[in-house]
């Protein structure tokens, strides 16, 4: 079972937040703004929307490569012992 899904990602980059980043709490993908991640939550941060238009740069957003984008994040989730 995947901790990071498409869903999460779609839900970073249609965030109306203009530093929104994606965060793993409580077992459940969030979408936070930059000014709530605090000490508590900067540990568990996956990738801020910035990074991922970067990562998404020069390719077509699809479910596909979304699907490739979130198969990687959810192994960075799972090495930080989610």
């Amino acid at each position: 079972m995947s901790l990071i899904d498409r869903d999460c990602l779609r839900r970073l980059l249609e965030s109306d937040e203009p530093d929104a980043t994606l965060v793993f709490v409580h077992g459940d993908c969030v979408v936070l703004p930059g000014d709530r991640i605090d000490d508590v939550h900067r540990g568990l941060v996956i990738v801020g929307r910035d990074e991922l238009l970067a990562l998404l740069s020069g390719v077509d957003v699809t479910d596909r490569r979304l699907d490739d984008l979130a198969h990687r994040l959810d192994n960075v989730v799972r090495d930080l012992g989610a």
